[in-house]
């Protein structure tokens, strides 16, 4: 096995209870405050990458730049087209497995939107998924907004929640008047 590489479940998900898998491990580096920021550009992944001892294959360069380029959410569905069309060999697995791979070593983090898994870069503001059930309108909430509820939460049964690991699902202003 690779160093630094450690298996997951198919979905690339921690032990959260999405993918039931006995195979499911949690990278504790991306729950712990003291993680220093993660490099945020291509030069410093790659290397990042390469001290973890994985291989810089073309696909994985061309992926890892995409990563690099992209602003916001990243689609593993959209990033596969993406890829695709720049390489067309490239198998969608390659692209789902380099990103489970740059979450593992703290460059991107994932959550369960209504669309599925996205990642996100680690580097940006993390925050809270409102999305809207009838419309599929996404809205953000602040991480220091949504510290009230983690409290209420925490206050009432002593559980921490991670609220930026899955959208929480209602209905917007606009279709609540409706």
């Amino acid at each position: 096995m690779r160093r630094g590489y450690r298996p997951r479940s198919r979905s690339g998900c921690p032990p959260c209870g999405t993918c039931k898998s006995s195979r499911c491990t949690c990278n504790e580096l991306l729950h712990s405050p003291s993680v220093e920021r993660a490099p945020n550009d291509f030069a410093s992944v790659m290397t990042l990458l390469r001290e973890h001892g994985l291989r810089m294959t073309p696909q994985r360069r061309a992926i890892v730049s995409e990563v690099m380029r992209t602003q916001g959410h990243i689609s593993p569905a959209q990033m596969a087209r993406t890829i695709q069309g720049e390489m067309p060999g490239v198998n969608a697995s390659t692209i789902y497995r380099t990103l489970t791979l740059l979450e593992e070593v703290g460059v991107l983090q994932h959550s369960h939107l209504e669309s599925g898994a996205e990642y996100h870069k680690t580097d940006e503001a993390q925050h809270v998924h409102l999305t809207c059930s009838r419309c599929g309108r996404d809205d953000a909430l602040s991480l220091r907004e949504a510290d009230k509820l983690g409290s209420l939460i925490h206050a009432h049964h002593g559980f921490v929640a991670d609220l930026t690991h899955f959208a929480i699902t209602g209905l917007c202003a606009d279709c609540a008047r409706s």
